[in-house]
């Protein structure tokens, strides 16, 4: 704990509203707290190996003088489990898991420390019936002090929209632990409670807590952030009170986790923030006139639901006045850095936490796979990437050059693999033209790929982004072939810009750009016909992506399209090649989600569905309107 010095004059780095810091002396104050925000990235599952970190950090934490440690939204299981949570033993070992843990605490010399943490618990009043998850889980957060648990808390509100289902997996809790820790009252929410009107911090205002704190398990999509920010201090000033907000990192699936973890203070300043995509352990001293109220029992909950606050002491009497920490406010990643981070660190965690060696992708001199090379190796090390040039009659030599020349830049394994025997070897027994000819190409080099990964072991990373995965302009079994999609929640606008942001990167700090500037700069094909470009089937790429923005990330229907300035044509002909391409998109890996809306978890529509946009009905659509087998 912080050394006691209750003679000294000390000085705190208050936030000024512009959001500088002030440095300014002020006297002891009636209550201090060091409260610790354990940033970090868990594995769903390791139940053991996510509560040795726990311990671990909280270790780290007791060492940097905090009183309180809080980790992440089900820290214990890792988050989302999905399903698992609906498995009795699962339940079961996430239970003991936590009553294990505050033991070890205790006998690590750490009873003392109030730790916060994230698990899977049962509801205590069960209620089975149809409607209700199987074994009543809650999302819930356990208190660990002096060797036990000393109270539970489960999540009030439920998300169920976007990637969130926990309707489907929780049962509601309506319980309000406020824990007494060195005369400072500490109210506890999980994720989804800050981000809904009423319940915990409506309960929070009411009966005067003097810090809220949330832990989270928030996915990261572009500009999210800001948002987070501003309703971190809404949330602060209606609870009047400190909010620290602990939030995970690392990917998991197709989620990706920012951490960004931060601390505001009663009036909604910031006061601390951690790095992103980092784990890290983040400090705040808080300095509180406790307002010393009692009010316990049922609470008006302002959401039409009652909440029951329950006061639990863990440590009445408050600590000696200590010097406090300087605040730290971490700067925020620019858009596109944050962006690159989210995709790199999304690929990394699949890869390592499923515990591929090494990856492999087709490596073509285009763009896409130019950028998903790139990702792999700041995710993993070149070393472990290995790409292959597949040209065929109708690859340029520039391509070829090109891919040579980036993995020379990045010193990945490279090798030319040509397919130009295998190709006339099918041709020989088929005789295919145009559209069949082309895919014929791209399904030749996924067997290609898929035939490597099951000889070394590699995982295929496809290199499609969204706008392609949009129109369905890829090949089954082709080019969408593969066990993990870097860029596939990412626009083609985007690529060009990951891609040029990247290269700038490299170039402040003194380093050569990974990416050849040709490949950025040349016009997009796929090489698959006599002088083809992407440009002669779809859209110019800028309008394209914007179309898809109002169609796909905001659900615009054709009016509204047409209202916002479209070109009628091109509304028609996305709007046809979207909703055409929703069996090819099922059939395409896992990616990081990075955008508001992403293909699978996200939006979720039928295959078969006769619904149009547009003005043509659907008995009366022309054949040659309707989706093509392949693109």
């Amino acid at each position: 704990m912080p050394a006691s010095s209750p003679e000294r004059t000390r000085h705190k780095f208050r936030q000024s509203e512009n959001f500088g810091l002030v440095d300014t002396p002020y006297a002891p104050p009636v209550a201090q707290l060091r409260i610790a925000l354990a940033q970090l990235n868990g594995v769903v599952g390791d139940l053991t190996g996510n509560a040795e970190r726990v311990a671990s950090w909280s270790a780290r934490a007791a060492a940097a003088g905090a009183h309180l440690v809080a980790f992440p939204e089900m820290t214990i299981t890792g988050y989302p489990p999905e399903d698992l949570v609906l498995r009795s033993s699962f339940l079961d070992a996430s239970r003991a898991t936590v009553e294990t843990l505050a033991a070890r605490l205790a006998a690590d010399g750490l009873g003392a420390l109030a730790v916060v943490v994230g698990y899977c618990d049962r509801c205590p009043d069960p209620r089975p019936q149809v409607g209700r998850p199987a074994g009543e889980p809650q999302n819930a957060a356990a208190v660990l002090f002096g060797g036990s648990v000393a109270a539970r808390y489960a999540k009030h509100h439920l998300p169920n929209y976007g990637v969130f289902d926990e309707f489907r997996y929780f049962v509601r809790g309506d319980a309000f632990p406020i824990l007494r820790l060195h005369s400072v009252d500490v109210g506890i929410t999980i994720c989804e409670d800050l981000w809904q009107e009423g319940g915990p911090v409506a309960v929070a205002g009411q009966t005067g807590v003097d810090v809220l704190l949330c832990i989270n398990g928030s996915p990261y999509e572009r500009g999210k952030s800001h948002t987070r920010d501003a309703l971190a201090a809404r949330r602060a000033r209606e609870a009047g009170a400190y909010l620290a907000y602990v939030n995970t990192v690392g990917g998991q699936d197709e989620l990706v986790f920012d951490g960004d973890s931060l601390a505001v203070d009663p009036a909604g300043n910031l006061l601390v923030r951690a790095r992103q995509f980092d784990e890290e352990l983040l400090v705040v001293d808080i300095d509180v006139e406790p307002r010393r109220s009692e009010v316990a029992g049922p609470v008006d909950a302002r959401d039409d639901t009652t909440m029951t606050v329950e006061r639990i002491t863990l440590a009445a009497d408050p600590v000696a006045a200590y010097p406090a920490e300087p605040y730290t406010v971490e700067p925020r990643l620019d858009s596109d850095e944050e962006l690159y981070r989210a995709v790199v660190t999304g690929t990394r965690d699949y890869i390592e936490k499923n515990r591929f060696p090494s990856i492999v992708l087709g490596l073509s001199g285009g763009i896409d796979s130019a950028l998903v090379a790139t990702i792999a190796v700041d995710a993993l090390g070149a070393e472990r990437v290995n790409t292959v040039a597949m040209p065929s009659r109708y690859s340029s030599q520039h391509s070829l050059d090109d891919a040579a020349e980036l993995a020379r830049r990045q010193g990945v394994h490279h090798r030319v693999l040509r397919i130009g025997d295998v190709f006339d070897a099918f041709q020989n027994q088929l005789g295919l033209t145009g559209l069949a000819e082309e895919n014929l190409q791209a399904r030749i080099r996924g067997t290609i790929l898929m035939g490597l990964s099951n000889q070394f072991g590699h995982l295929v990373l496809t290199t499609g982004n969204k706008s392609e995965l949009a129109t369905g302009f890829s090949t089954l079994y082709g080019d969408s072939a593969g066990g993990f999609a870097p860029i596939k929640d990412v626009p083609k606008t985007l690529v060009w810009a990951l891609a040029r942001w990247r290269n700038a990167h490299a170039v402040s700090r003194g380093q050569e750009q990974p990416i050849p500037g040709q490949i950025i700069t040349k016009p997009p094909s796929a090489e698959l016909a006599p002088g083809q470009l992407d440009s002669d089937r779809l859209p110019d790429y800028a309008e394209l992506d914007d179309v898809l923005d109002g169609y796909v990330e905001r659900d615009l229907g054709r009016e509204q399209l047409l209202a916002a300035g479209h070109d009628p044509a091109i509304v028609d002909r996305v709007i046809r090649l979207v909703d055409g391409a929703e069996y090819k998109r099922r059939q395409n890996p896992p990616g990081p989600k990075v955008t508001s809306k992403a293909f699978g978890r996200d939006r979720r529509l039928p295959i078969t569905s006769a619904w149009r946009e547009l003005v043509t009905p659907w008995a009366t659509e022309p054949r040659e309107l309707r989706p093509d087998l392949d693109q």
